[in-house]
């Protein structure tokens, strides 16, 4: 084992050892057992063999038996503890509702112990990182939920009442939110919880055995990933990390934060970069930067829906983490949310000094996976309206926590990414070579035709959109008005420092005005892929939805209401752009990845409408300029000013960039006062005058 326990862990994990040992005790007994309803011995038989399963992995960390495991063993062990979710086993595993349901007695009970199952599996991490304080109260809650199954004849009441395993579930919650959710939060900002670092730092990085450390679930794409990297030239990992982490510091620079008052800086990434992310660490140390890498949340108390937010491995089954994204719905009130939301705030206030000096982000994302379109189940928890609504309620509130600790205004962020194997097969180095290029491209030159673009952009009053053939994009974007057209610009010059690669001029639209139809065919959004996915807005907001996703449109609506609308009735359109990297949409041609490119490349593939918050979100009043020395004025709209009355009305959480490729367009064209129209893309092409150098890269492929 390569991390060293913290002297606080080690206390934790001595000050429950009794209680450790009680439990682990009375799981031993119950494999054996049939002291519950016939129904139910599979069911709490698999779980104990879990447990126990967890807890020998445990001791071979603790004793130091595992460093002697082969790497087989290793493989072996972590194909183990993921494999009852993986392919075909996931349709008889109690983690999948639909089986849960039939086999335990009913919808309530099935969710109710599925979701047990669920919380269950969480303990993997919590084995690798030897807290043992973590496994005891996970052990505790399922002997709690199990007594209570205990001694019930078929004759008498066969099982407990679903209310009752509702409830030891909702304390579970609630009890250890000062804990589980507690040690969240202190996570996210302080450098002292190294576990990943000290691996990345550490370990022997030319072999996979580090891989295993971690506790996630590896496949073919973090081997694969790790084995390239190893093979690239020293000189290509440092250029890769120096992008990233200079993204970062430019970032700062470019919007006028100071990052001398920063001193930790959040790094996020998928496992198998740890080559680059190495050097990464010693770039942003030499910023005066100590790194924080938390692992991705998997407790019910600490994730939000399905989406990873920090570093983790493997997705070992999509649908599973999809059906589970609500769980909470199965005991969420406002007791439990303002509950969540007092610890956070406890936590903030007692850490204001170390969470002042979090910088903010730094992102590497992966893309290449097998698209994801989800199947939609009945017996899948969900949020009823009330719910959403305290869902919605803590959304904002956390965020107006966050921004009172982590300022906004002196915050920046970045965001790469990056191909995994499962993208290409054969043809993955072409094509991990090809996004390094794209990654790189000369800023300098897309900086001055882009404010050729801008130039025209700034002459309108609105743009029009619309697509081409199948594509029924029709739409009418109104534009800020400038009061001094010398000084002021409405479009920002995006040239690759928090958001790469380069390749986009972007603004926040006036919403009233702001009308029409939004198409797209197929895209790719927060792992999930929607096909002819269109929304309706009226005056900037979205008033109709669908796509063709399912056979039911009644499912269609729910699937982009939880995922891109977030659970809101309506989301204004936050953010206009046009993006001109013509040599990432070629790339993606070429290998015939169009559906599989990450948002943060394919926006920068043709023009793109982002639903929610701006990009200037909790920053509007820091002062930011165009390389040309011109201020970019439009940074609000008429959602975003309400934080001059009241924040929780202003802001929505959520930013999604929805792309239309140029394939798919007809024309882009700027509308001027004089009602002139400038014609900036026309089938595909940039027809603007000082443009046209965008079009090589398609000439050069023969588009």
């Amino acid at each position: 084992m390569i991390g060293k326990l913290s002297e606080l862990q080690k206390e934790k994990n001595e000050q429950c050892t009794q209680r450790h040992e009680l439990a682990v005790e009375r799981l031993r007994t119950i494999v054996t057992e049939e002291t519950v309803n016939a129904a139910y011995i599979s069911y709490f038989q698999d779980c104990t063999l879990f447990l126990l399963e967890l807890e020998n992995t445990r001791k071979k960390l603790e004793d130091g038996s595992w460093d002697s495991l082969s790497l087989e063993e290793k493989r072996s062990l972590n194909r183990i503890l993921y494999s009852d979710i993986i392919g075909e086993k996931y349709q008889t595993s109690y983690a999948n509702q639909d089986y849960a349901c039939e086999k335990l007695g009913g919808q309530e009970m099935g969710q109710l112990l599925s979701l047990l199952y669920t919380e269950i599996r969480a303990g993997i991490s919590y084995v690798f990182e030897q807290r043992k304080d973590y496994l005891t109260i996970l052990y505790e809650l399922f002997l709690e939920v199990y007594t209570c199954f205990e001694g019930m004849s078929e004759e008498e009441n066969p099982v407990p009442k679903p209310e009752q395993i509702k409830e030891i579930l909702y304390w579970y919650a609630s009890d250890y939110c000062d804990v589980f959710y507690a040690d969240r939060i202190l996570e996210q900002m302080d450098p002292s919880a190294d576990f990943a670092v000290q691996i990345i730092e550490k370990a022997d990085l030319d072999e996979d055995d580090y891989l295993y450390e971690f506790g996630e679930y590896i496949s073919k794409n973090e081997l694969g990933t790790a084995h390239h990297l190893r093979n690239l030239p020293q000189e290509t990992l440092q250029k890769m990390a120096d992008v990233y982490t200079e993204g970062y510091r430019v970032g700062f620079i470019n919007t006028g934060k100071d990052l001398s008052k920063k001193s930790i800086v959040n790094i996020r990434y998928s496992l198998g970069f740890e080559k680059v992310i190495c050097l990464a660490i010693e770039n942003f140390r030499k910023m005066g930067l100590k790194p924080v890498i938390y692992r991705a949340a998997s407790s019910v108390i600490t994730k939000r829906e399905h989406h990873k937010i920090g570093y983790y491995g493997a997705i070992a089954n999509q649908q599973y983490e999809y059906d589970h994204r609500q769980d909470q719905a199965l005991f969420m009130d406002k007791r439990y949310v303002e509950r969540k939301l007092e610890v956070m705030k406890t936590v903030f206030e007692q850490n204001k000094e170390m969470a002042a000096g979090v910088a903010g982000p730094a992102v590497m994302e992966i893309f290449g996976e097998t698209p994801f379109s989800p199947e939609a189940k009945e017996t899948a928890p969900a949020y009823d309206e009330a719910q959403r609504e305290l869902d919605l309620l803590f959304s904002s509130r956390s965020g107006q926590i966050t921004n009172e600790y982590i300022k906004g205004e002196e915050r920046s962020f970045t965001i790469v990414a990056y191909p995994v194997p499962e993208i290409g097969g054969a043809d993955y180095a072409k094509i991990f070579d090809e996004v390094i290029k794209i990654n790189t491209l000369d800023a300098k030159l897309y900086e001055k035709v882009q404010q050729t673009m801008i130039d025209a952009l700034d002459q309108g009053t609105c743009v029009h959109v619309r697509g081409k053939g199948e594509n029924q994009t029709d739409i009418t974007v109104q534009l800020y008005h400038l009061k001094d057209a010398q000084k002021e610009t409405i479009f920002e010059n995006c040239v690759a420092d928090v958001n790469i690669p380069v390749g986009e001029v972007f603004t926040s639209p006036v919403l009233e005005g702001t009308n029409g139809i939004l198409h797209v065919s197929k895209v790719y959004l927060d792992g999930l892929q929607y096909q002819n996915l269109k929304l309706t807005f009226q005056d900037g907001k979205i008033t109709d939805y669908t796509c063709t996703n399912f056979e039911d449109e009644a499912q269609n609506k729910k699937y982009i209401y939880d995922n891109v609308l977030k659970n809101h009735e309506t989301l204004p359109l936050g953010e206009f752009a046009i993006g001109t990297n013509t040599t990432a949409y070629v790339a993606a041609k070429k290998f015939n990845i169009e559906d599989k490119m990450p948002i943060l490349i394919a926006e920068k593939t043709g023009p793109h409408f982002a639903v929610g918050d701006t990009c200037y979100s909790w920053s509007e009043e820091i002062r930011v300029y165009n390389p040309n020395g011109k201020e970019i004025v439009a940074k609000d709209n008429s959602c975003s000013l309400l934080r001059k009355e009241d924040v929780s009305k202003a802001y929505f959480n959520c930013h999604t960039d929805i792309t239309v490729p140029y394939k798919e367009l007809e024309e882009i064209s700027v509308v001027t006062n004089e009602g002139k129209d400038i014609i900036l893309l026309e089938d595909g092409r940039f027809v603007l005058p000082g443009t046209e150098v965008l079009n090589e890269p398609l000439d050069e492929a023969g588009f």
